[in-house]
């Protein structure tokens, strides 16, 4: 399921916890697509707590608790003492969300020690707050990293979803993330490089979600190092998609004037299929900028425009629609918008 969707069932099954309606849900998918950080972004969406426990980190006492001796007015008896890590609504709060990351990678003998956690919200006397929901994720067995087979009774405690990776729903947590727009603009001409692992190769640097950011972290890092680029870009996305970038961001200096364009000079647009994608992505990076400016509906306007003077009318779409998912309905505002609408509407109804 593609991340837009997944993102609102987290949602619901967050919300449902209340209900009594929650089912836990296991995120299945390759290193690097964005499983952790989808639940770390329903928490912040929600301004919860999210509990991150590895259990591949753990032994069964870890989660079980320690054994303590009890002496009261009836007589003696053993206890056990949960650990601190699990939620406690007086010190973690009523609501939040218990993620058990890299359950795939756990000893069998953990994830046996989860099974009650994970169905009854409790183990032994301990119990999951009622606002909490409970969240897993883990690597398929076919990924190359260190798994186990999930046993039957702990995969039935689950409801199950694949994640896949989306390049529109890339884009829009990227612009929503501030990640560079060169990025961006490389990954549309390239979408098939958003993800590209081969486990039988068994590669250490490779394209994920995950590394395209690493990726802009080190356009940042070694902008006054150019002698450092190519090799710090390779190190993040692997040899290939690391060359390509460094070539592909070496050639925009021959975009053209972004600030005349979005002023509504008369700009011509790049005949080069790469250089369109890079304008389209900076374009986009403009309207996010100017959003709560006095200035946001003309520059919408002035990009509307020109997005209506590619070559293709399909680059004009794939521009609006990220601007749209980037700022929101305030572009259906903008009078361009019913012109622009009406030059492309067969593109949109086919």
């Amino acid at each position: 399921m593609r991340p837009a969707l997944l993102y609102q069932v987290l949602d619901k099954e967050f919300a449902s916890t209340v209900h009594g309606h929650h089912t836990p849900v296991m995120l299945w998918g390759p290193p690097g697509v964005g499983k952790s950080d989808m639940v770390a972004q329903i928490g912040s969406r929600h301004g919860v707590r999210v509990i991150d426990i590895r259990l591949s980190q753990m032994e069964p006492s870890d989660l079980r608790g320690i054994p303590f001796r009890n002496d009261d007015c009836n007589g003696s008896r053993v206890e056990w003492a949960p650990p601190a890590m699990l939620p406690d609504a007086e010190r973690h709060g009523e609501k939040g969300i218990l993620f058990l990351d890299e359950i795939t990678s756990a000893p069998p003998s953990v994830s046996a020690a989860a099974y009650q956690l994970i169905l009854d919200r409790c183990l032994g006397e301990y119990q999951v707050p009622e606002g909490w929901a409970i969240f897993a994720a883990g690597n398929r067995q076919g990924d190359r990293g260190v798994t186990y087979s999930m046993p039957a009774p702990l995969a039935n405690r689950f409801s199950h979803y694949e994640v896949e990776t989306h390049l529109d729903d890339w884009a829009a947590w990227a612009y929503a993330n501030g990640i560079d727009h060169r990025v961006i603009a490389f990954l549309r001409f390239r979408p098939e490089l958003l993800f590209d692992f081969d486990p039988a190769h068994n590669p250490v640097a490779f394209p994920s979600p995950r590394s395209w950011e690493f990726a802009h972290r080190a356009l940042q890092k070694f902008a006054d190092k150019p002698q450092l680029m190519q090799g710090g870009l390779q190190a993040c996305v692997g040899p290939a998609a690391g060359i390509e970038l460094h070539a592909f961001v070496q050639n925009l200096d021959q975009l053209p004037d972004l600030e005349a364009i979005v002023r509504g000079e008369d700009v011509p647009v790049p005949t080069e299929t790469d250089l369109q994608y890079a304008v389209a992505a900076a374009l986009v990076g403009h309207a996010i900028r100017s959003k709560d400016k006095p200035e946001a509906q003309a520059t919408y306007g002035h990009i509307l425009d020109y997005a209506a003077r590619f070559p293709t009318r399909e680059m004009g779409v794939m521009l609006v629609s990220d601007m749209h998912r980037a700022v929101g309905e305030d572009l259906f505002k903008v009078p361009q918008f019913e012109t622009w609408a009406t030059l492309i509407a067969d593109v949109m109804l086919y």
